[in-house]
Protein backbone atom coordinates (compact mmCIF):
# COMPACT_ATOMS: atom_id res chain seq x y z
CA UNK A 1 0.00 0.00 0.00
CA UNK A 2 1.84 3.03 -1.38
CA UNK A 3 1.55 6.63 0.96
CA UNK A 4 -1.52 8.23 -0.99
CA UNK A 5 -3.66 4.92 -0.60
CA UNK A 6 -2.71 4.80 2.80
CA UNK A 7 -3.65 8.34 3.56
CA UNK A 8 -6.82 7.93 2.04
CA UNK A 9 -7.50 4.99 4.17
CA UNK A 10 -7.22 6.67 7.24
CA UNK A 11 -8.94 9.59 5.60
CA UNK A 12 -11.86 7.54 5.16
CA UNK A 13 -11.88 6.15 8.34
CA UNK A 14 -11.32 9.03 10.51
CA UNK A 15 -13.93 11.00 8.78
CA UNK A 16 -16.81 10.58 11.11
CA UNK A 17 -14.81 10.80 14.27
CA UNK A 18 -13.49 13.96 12.98
CA UNK A 19 -17.01 15.37 11.18
CA UNK A 20 -18.44 14.73 15.30
CA UNK A 21 -15.51 16.65 16.64
CA UNK A 22 -15.84 19.26 14.51
CA UNK A 23 -19.26 19.76 15.32
CA UNK A 24 -18.88 19.22 19.02
CA UNK A 25 -16.17 21.57 19.03
CA UNK A 26 -16.37 24.30 16.65
CA UNK A 27 -19.78 26.31 17.52
CA UNK A 28 -18.53 27.04 21.23
CA UNK A 29 -15.11 28.41 19.62
CA UNK A 30 -17.26 30.41 17.01
CA UNK A 31 -19.44 31.68 20.01
CA UNK A 32 -15.94 32.63 21.72
CA UNK A 33 -14.61 34.27 18.93
CA UNK A 34 -17.55 36.57 18.24
CA UNK A 35 -17.53 37.28 21.60
CA UNK A 36 -14.37 38.54 22.12
CA UNK A 37 -15.44 41.04 19.60
CA UNK A 38 -18.12 42.50 21.10
CA UNK A 39 -16.58 44.90 23.76
CA UNK A 40 -18.90 48.48 24.09
CA UNK A 41 -15.30 50.13 23.37
CA UNK A 42 -14.82 49.02 20.17
CA UNK A 43 -14.64 45.13 18.08
CA UNK A 44 -10.76 45.43 18.95
CA UNK A 45 -10.95 47.23 22.04
CA UNK A 46 -10.46 43.88 24.71
CA UNK A 47 -7.45 42.38 22.23
CA UNK A 48 -6.01 45.90 22.16
CA UNK A 49 -6.30 46.23 26.19
CA UNK A 50 -5.44 42.76 26.96
CA UNK A 51 -1.99 42.95 24.91
CA UNK A 52 -1.41 46.46 26.19
CA UNK A 53 -1.56 45.39 29.72
CA UNK A 54 1.08 44.54 32.50
CA UNK A 55 -0.89 41.67 33.68
CA UNK A 56 -1.20 39.94 30.70
CA UNK A 57 2.14 39.56 29.74
CA UNK A 58 3.55 39.11 32.83
CA UNK A 59 1.06 35.53 32.79
CA UNK A 60 1.80 34.96 29.62
CA UNK A 61 5.87 35.12 30.47
CA UNK A 62 4.95 32.68 33.19
CA UNK A 63 2.87 30.30 31.12
CA UNK A 64 5.55 29.83 28.88
CA UNK A 65 8.45 29.31 31.54
CA UNK A 66 6.25 27.19 33.18
CA UNK A 67 5.27 25.09 29.79
CA UNK A 68 9.11 25.10 29.12
CA UNK A 69 10.45 23.90 32.16
CA UNK A 70 7.60 21.43 32.92
CA UNK A 71 7.62 20.12 29.52
CA UNK A 72 11.59 19.53 29.71
CA UNK A 73 11.49 17.75 32.95
CA UNK A 74 8.78 15.40 31.90
CA UNK A 75 11.15 14.53 28.59
CA UNK A 76 13.87 13.61 30.67
CA UNK A 77 12.33 11.86 33.25
CA UNK A 78 9.53 10.09 30.57
CA UNK A 79 12.50 8.93 28.36
CA UNK A 80 14.72 7.42 31.12
CA UNK A 81 10.62 5.44 32.13
CA UNK A 82 10.75 4.60 28.27
CA UNK A 83 14.15 3.46 27.99
CA UNK A 84 13.89 1.23 30.70
CA UNK A 85 10.17 -0.46 29.90
CA UNK A 86 11.74 -1.17 26.17
CA UNK A 87 14.50 -3.09 27.58
CA UNK A 88 12.20 -5.81 29.75
CA UNK A 89 9.72 -8.50 28.93
CA UNK A 90 6.47 -7.82 27.11
CA UNK A 91 4.41 -9.34 30.02
CA UNK A 92 6.58 -7.08 32.98
CA UNK A 93 6.16 -4.04 30.04
CA UNK A 94 2.64 -4.49 30.59
CA UNK A 95 2.40 -4.39 34.38
CA UNK A 96 4.45 -1.27 35.13
CA UNK A 97 2.77 0.24 32.10
CA UNK A 98 -0.38 0.00 33.92
CA UNK A 99 1.70 1.12 37.18
CA UNK A 100 2.68 4.33 35.15
CA UNK A 101 -0.88 5.05 34.18
CA UNK A 102 -2.39 4.59 36.85
CA UNK A 103 -2.00 7.61 38.41
CA UNK A 104 -3.00 9.26 35.17
CA UNK A 105 -6.30 7.65 35.44
CA UNK A 106 -6.66 9.37 39.30
CA UNK A 107 -8.49 12.71 39.57
CA UNK A 108 -6.16 15.38 39.22
CA UNK A 109 -8.17 16.95 41.87
CA UNK A 110 -7.20 14.40 44.28
CA UNK A 111 -3.62 14.29 42.66
CA UNK A 112 -3.06 18.30 43.63
CA UNK A 113 -4.32 17.90 47.43
CA UNK A 114 -2.48 14.59 47.78
CA UNK A 115 1.20 16.83 46.69
CA UNK A 116 0.01 19.66 49.11
CA UNK A 117 0.28 16.67 52.09
CA UNK A 118 3.61 15.80 51.05
CA UNK A 119 4.84 18.86 49.75
CA UNK A 120 3.22 21.14 52.80
CA UNK A 121 5.28 23.00 55.38
CA UNK A 122 4.21 20.17 58.32
CA UNK A 123 3.93 18.38 55.35
CA UNK A 124 5.10 14.70 55.02
CA UNK A 125 8.52 15.44 53.55
CA UNK A 126 9.29 18.33 55.66
CA UNK A 127 8.43 15.51 58.78
CA UNK A 128 10.41 13.41 56.98
CA UNK A 129 13.66 15.82 56.95
CA UNK A 130 13.04 17.05 59.93
CA UNK A 131 13.28 13.52 61.96
CA UNK A 132 15.94 13.34 59.85
CA UNK A 133 18.33 16.41 60.49
CA UNK A 134 16.94 16.95 64.32
CA UNK A 135 16.12 20.49 63.19
CA UNK A 136 12.67 22.58 62.27
CA UNK A 137 12.61 22.40 58.62
CA UNK A 138 9.67 23.82 56.69
CA UNK A 139 10.71 23.95 53.24
CA UNK A 140 7.99 25.82 51.12
CA UNK A 141 7.36 23.10 48.50
CA UNK A 142 3.84 24.16 47.54
CA UNK A 143 1.96 27.31 46.77
CA UNK A 144 4.90 28.23 44.94
CA UNK A 145 6.32 28.13 41.31
CA UNK A 146 8.18 24.42 42.90
CA UNK A 147 5.11 22.97 43.57
CA UNK A 148 3.87 23.95 40.52
CA UNK A 149 6.58 22.37 38.99
CA UNK A 150 6.32 19.12 40.46
CA UNK A 151 2.58 18.53 39.66
CA UNK A 152 2.79 19.36 36.23
CA UNK A 153 5.89 17.32 35.93
CA UNK A 154 3.76 14.62 37.65
CA UNK A 155 0.78 14.84 35.36
CA UNK A 156 2.65 14.73 32.07
CA UNK A 157 4.94 12.55 32.32
CA UNK A 158 2.92 9.06 31.15
CA UNK A 159 2.01 11.25 28.18
CA UNK A 160 5.79 11.08 27.41
CA UNK A 161 6.31 8.05 28.32
CA UNK A 162 3.97 6.48 25.33
CA UNK A 163 4.97 8.20 21.95
CA UNK A 164 9.20 7.43 23.34
CA UNK A 165 8.43 4.41 23.77
CA UNK A 166 6.82 3.39 20.82
CA UNK A 167 9.96 4.87 18.85
CA UNK A 168 12.40 3.34 21.08
CA UNK A 169 10.56 -0.09 20.34
CA UNK A 170 10.17 0.72 16.70
CA UNK A 171 13.90 0.58 16.60
CA UNK A 172 15.20 -2.80 15.03
CA UNK A 173 17.30 -4.90 17.68
CA UNK A 174 20.06 -5.74 14.80
CA UNK A 175 21.10 -2.24 15.25
CA UNK A 176 22.05 -2.56 18.75
CA UNK A 177 24.04 -6.05 17.91
CA UNK A 178 25.76 -4.28 15.28
CA UNK A 179 26.52 -1.63 17.14
CA UNK A 180 27.94 -3.94 19.66
CA UNK A 181 30.14 -6.12 17.07
CA UNK A 182 31.89 -2.58 16.05
CA UNK A 183 33.05 -2.10 19.94
CA UNK A 184 30.96 0.31 20.67
CA UNK A 185 30.49 0.71 24.46
CA UNK A 186 26.22 1.26 25.97
CA UNK A 187 26.84 4.84 26.04
CA UNK A 188 27.68 5.30 22.30
CA UNK A 189 25.39 2.95 21.43
CA UNK A 190 22.48 5.46 23.41
CA UNK A 191 24.05 8.66 21.36
CA UNK A 192 24.55 7.37 17.84
CA UNK A 193 21.68 5.07 17.36
CA UNK A 194 18.93 4.72 20.33
CA UNK A 195 18.56 8.99 20.86
CA UNK A 196 18.28 9.31 16.69
CA UNK A 197 16.08 7.15 15.98
CA UNK A 198 13.77 7.43 18.58
CA UNK A 199 13.66 11.39 17.89
CA UNK A 200 10.45 10.98 16.11
CA UNK A 201 8.94 10.01 19.89
CA UNK A 202 10.72 12.67 21.35
CA UNK A 203 9.65 15.48 19.28
CA UNK A 204 5.44 14.08 19.55
CA UNK A 205 6.09 13.85 22.91
CA UNK A 206 7.65 17.21 23.60
CA UNK A 207 5.09 18.93 22.02
CA UNK A 208 2.12 17.19 22.96
CA UNK A 209 3.33 18.24 26.59
CA UNK A 210 3.98 21.46 25.83
CA UNK A 211 0.69 21.95 24.35
CA UNK A 212 -0.85 20.83 26.85
CA UNK A 213 0.82 22.14 29.41
CA UNK A 214 -0.26 25.81 27.89
CA UNK A 215 -3.98 25.22 28.74
CA UNK A 216 -3.58 24.00 32.31
CA UNK A 217 -5.50 25.25 34.87
CA UNK A 218 -6.34 23.18 37.95
CA UNK A 219 -2.90 22.43 38.53
CA UNK A 220 -1.69 26.65 38.92
CA UNK A 221 -4.74 27.20 40.85
CA UNK A 222 -4.31 24.87 43.47
CA UNK A 223 -0.27 24.01 43.83
CA UNK A 224 1.05 27.61 42.31
CA UNK A 225 1.35 31.04 43.95
CA UNK A 226 0.24 34.23 43.40
CA UNK A 227 2.66 35.28 40.73
CA UNK A 228 2.59 31.63 39.11
CA UNK A 229 -0.81 32.09 37.80
CA UNK A 230 -0.99 30.80 33.99
CA UNK A 231 -3.02 32.09 31.00
CA UNK A 232 -5.91 29.80 31.66
CA UNK A 233 -6.29 31.38 35.05
CA UNK A 234 -6.47 34.67 34.11
CA UNK A 235 -9.32 33.15 31.75
CA UNK A 236 -11.33 32.58 34.70
CA UNK A 237 -10.09 35.79 36.65
CA UNK A 238 -11.98 37.72 34.14
CA UNK A 239 -14.62 35.31 33.65
CA UNK A 240 -15.90 34.77 37.15
CA UNK A 241 -14.31 37.64 39.19
CA UNK A 242 -14.30 40.69 36.48
CA UNK A 243 -17.09 39.88 34.78
CA UNK A 244 -15.44 40.84 31.36
CA UNK A 245 -16.41 38.18 28.32
CA UNK A 246 -15.21 39.64 25.66
CA UNK A 247 -11.65 40.23 27.51
CA UNK A 248 -11.87 36.78 28.75
CA UNK A 249 -13.17 35.33 25.07
CA UNK A 250 -9.79 37.29 23.55
CA UNK A 251 -7.21 35.90 25.94
CA UNK A 252 -8.85 32.19 25.64
CA UNK A 253 -7.94 33.34 21.38
CA UNK A 254 -4.84 34.16 22.11
CA UNK A 255 -3.98 30.94 24.21
CA UNK A 256 -5.69 28.67 21.19
CA UNK A 257 -3.86 30.46 18.51
CA UNK A 258 -0.70 30.21 20.94
CA UNK A 259 -1.36 26.24 21.17
CA UNK A 260 -1.67 26.17 17.27
CA UNK A 261 1.56 27.48 16.62
CA UNK A 262 2.69 24.21 17.97
CA UNK A 263 -0.37 22.22 16.97
CA UNK A 264 -0.09 22.83 13.30
CA UNK A 265 3.36 21.88 12.56
CA UNK A 266 3.16 19.01 14.44
CA UNK A 267 0.27 17.78 12.78
CA UNK A 268 2.12 18.40 9.54
CA UNK A 269 5.42 16.83 10.67
CA UNK A 270 3.87 13.48 10.86
CA UNK A 271 1.90 13.39 8.32
CA UNK A 272 4.88 13.99 6.55
CA UNK A 273 6.14 10.44 8.45
CA UNK A 274 3.04 8.36 7.39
Amino acid sequence: MNRSTNLKVQSLFMSPAALVAVGIVLPPLCYVLITSFRADAGPASAYTEILEGSLFRQTLATTLIVASISSVLSLVLGYIVALHLARQSPNRRTLLMFLILLPFWTSILVKCFAFTIILGRYGILNNLLRWASGIDVQLPLVLNRVGLLVGMTNFLVPLVVLPVLASLLAIDGSLYRAASVMGAKPPRIFWTVTLPLSLPGVVAGFLSVFVMSLGAFVIPALLGGPKDQMLSNLVDFYNREVLDWPKASAISVILLTLASIFIVPMALWRRRRI
